[in-house]
């Protein structure tokens, strides 16, 4: 039974009874010392089962019975008489009324000469061991310490493929072999939280993967405290999985996954930087319907990816629209996947126009995709841009292109000033803009002085390890110019220009749209271009529709604007003849060409 790897108990409990048939005056018994000193029971299939109930946990020591005893000396202990034997006599009632008056126990040693074991034979008459049940327990012994070294070694061996080496959590194979072990009859009896750990790679690429390390065993120890009771797995290289149980932390789900965040929020020393853990959190509850936990582990997933587009170091609770979002979502990956491969994106352009005298100062480049005779725009397709390796690619393919439409431009003779390029999150924290911008238009010959990089205030906000800040500051350096675009929408706006300086605001359509008949709109608009004003910062107004809003804007010193009421977005040889009719500068070109 030991070669063929069967159970510890089934070999143990049928040793005892193949000892038994053969010596039938002998009760057979096996008890495991554990790590503390205590007595476990192991197998006794002729003892009844309250009597093995109640010395299991019993402490080894000097008077302990015959086996506590055996285990406490490393040797054996021969008890004749367990009436008048004084190292049973706090045990002695618990084995005369079952007909037993003596027992005899020997240690089982392991690797290091310590005693794991104890093997017992009781007897219904008072007397010691005969020579047949020496050699006999002399091989049993032995055979106990076989089949206990494979089990050590068989729960060490579980113990690595079942736990993180790093963080000493169960892994994902344990999560794995423990989920479908759920039972999902009652709803509401558990809950699964799936943590991502937000910032990882930003941690793994400014400090190291050493400080990566140290951070993600913080996580996870944390987690583990916030937990208990319940269990706590790493399930990839920075995700956690909570399977909440414990009746205390169902009863308010959701206060539960606050105390995990909250947790987290303190900051570690991770190899002498301080970081602070940010995580993410979806949250599924077993609910009516769900039959399988594979299905709640689903929905939980659904949720986190939910979270990480709309609320970043929080936590968003499933609930069944998301799993049409996400199927939305992942229908925008493949669709536009398709459309860069075919190259069906491109760029389009809408004029930036000074007022008072309708000429055209710049262009913000803005990202379509063909499909069939239509044209749609970015918004159609947004869920896509989650992706960080589409949205990557999307701002490659677009930056190649507007270097090839400026190159036609200029050679044109048109006098272009800028483009504003929109740059995503990704495309900073991958560290590849510049390159980008760099290699494309030196192919084109075109300088990058006809650039602005428009960054969302969402970019902003979601930069608290300060990468974004970083880069931009980086590039301003090189010369570039950052637009702050749909400035306005975010919290704080203006301490934005406090932590990174730049170029251009662009005033969010929203407050364009209420600006004749809102006086909050009107006031907002005037004080931040004033501030502005005093910071050397241009502004540009968005979403303009009507000649009262232009009016209105002017009188706030507001001088430039783009939106339909001058043109939608147009393809790149539409806007270039708007720039040879209304191009800010023609007049110098032309007379410069009559001369």
């Amino acid at each position: 039974m030991i070669a063929k790897g069967e159970s510890l108990a089934d070999t143990i409990n049928r040793l005892c009874l193949e000892v038994e048939r053969i010596v039938p005056d002998a009760i057979c018994s096996v008890l495991r010392v554990d790590s503390h000193g205590c007595l476990r029971s192991l197998a006794a299939p002729s003892l009844p089962a309250e009597y093995s109930a109640m010395i299991d946990g019993m402490v080894i020591g000097p008077n302990a019975g015959s086996c506590g005893t055996a285990a406490w000396l490393g040797g054996e202990v021969a008890v004749q008489d367990v009436a008048t034997d004084p190292r049973w006599h706090d045990f002695k009632n618990l084995v005369l009324p079952l007909g037993l008056k003596a027992c005899w126990s020997s240690p089982v040693f392991g690797a290091h000469d310590r005693p794991i074991a104890t093997f017992a034979f009781y007897y219904r008459e008072k007397r010691g061991p005969l020579p047949i049940e020496r050699e006999m327990v002399d091989r049993c012994v032995h055979l106990c310490a076989i089949a206990l070294d494979r089990h050590r070694r068989v729960l060490e061996h579980e113990r690595r493929a079942y736990t993180d080496a790093l963080t000493g959590l169960a892994n994902r194979a344990a999560f794995n072999i423990a989920l479908p072990d759920l039972d999902c009859t009652s709803p509401g009896a558990w809950a699964l939280c799936l943590v991502d750990l937000d910032n990882l790679k930003v941690v793994n690429d400014t400090f190291g993967h050493q400080a990566g390390d140290i951070l993600l065993k913080e996580v996870g120890d944390r987690l583990a405290a916030a937990a208990v009771p319940d269990k706590v797995f790493r399930i990839g290289g920075d995700e956690f999985a909570v399977v909440v149980r414990s009746s205390s932390a169902l009863r308010d789900i959701d206060r539960t996954v606050e105390a995990y965040l909250e947790a987290l929020v303190p900051t570690a020393d991770c190899d002498g930087k301080i970081v602070g853990p940010r995580a993410t959190i979806g949250l599924a509850v077993l609910s009516d319907g769900d039959r399988t936990a594979e299905r709640v582990r689903q929905n939980a997933d659904f949720a986190l990816y939910h979270a990480k587009e709309t609320r970043r170091g929080g936590y968003v609770r499933y609930w069944p629209g998301i799993g049409t979002r996400m199927t939305r979502r992942l229908t925008a990956i493949r669709e536009v996947d398709a459309a860069l491969r075919e190259g069906r994106i491109e760029p389009f352009y809408q004029p930036i126009i000074l007022f008072e005298t309708g000429e055209i100062v710049g262009l913000e480049a803005l990202c379509r995709m063909r499909i069939g005779d239509r044209v749609v725009p970015a918004s159609s397709f947004h869920d896509a841009t989650t992706d960080a390796s589409v949205a990557a690619a999307l701002t490659g393919q677009i930056v190649a292109q507007v270097a090839r439409d400026v190159r036609m431009w200029l050679d044109m003779g048109i006098p272009f000033q800028h483009v504003g390029i929109n740059v995503s999150s990704v495309d900073f924290h991958n560290g590849s803009i510049y390159s980008v911008l760099a290699e494309n238009f030196e192919r084109e010959r075109v300088p990058l002085k006809h650039v602005i990089l428009e960054v969302t205030e969402s970019v902003y906000m979601d930069d608290d390890a300060g990468v974004v800040r970083q880069s931009m500051a980086a590039l301003r350096e090189k010369g570039l110019k950052i637009a702050l675009d749909d400035f306005g929408t975010g919290y704080a706006s203006l301490t934005h220009l406090m932590s990174v300086p730049v170029d251009i605001i662009k005033i969010d359509k929203s407050f364009v749209d209420s600006i004749v008949d809102n006086g909050p709109s009107a006031a907002i608009i005037e004080g931040i271009v004033g501030i502005a004003r005093r910071l050397g910062i241009r502004v540009v107004a968005e979403g303009i529709e009507e000649r009262s809003q232009v009016r209105q804007l002017l009188g706030l010193g507001c001088v430039l604007g783009q939106g339909y009421l001058y043109s939608q977005a147009v393809g790149a040889s539409e806007a270039g003849e708007m720039m040879l009719k209304f191009a800010q500068g023609l007049d110098v070109v032309k007379a410069r060409s009559k001369g």
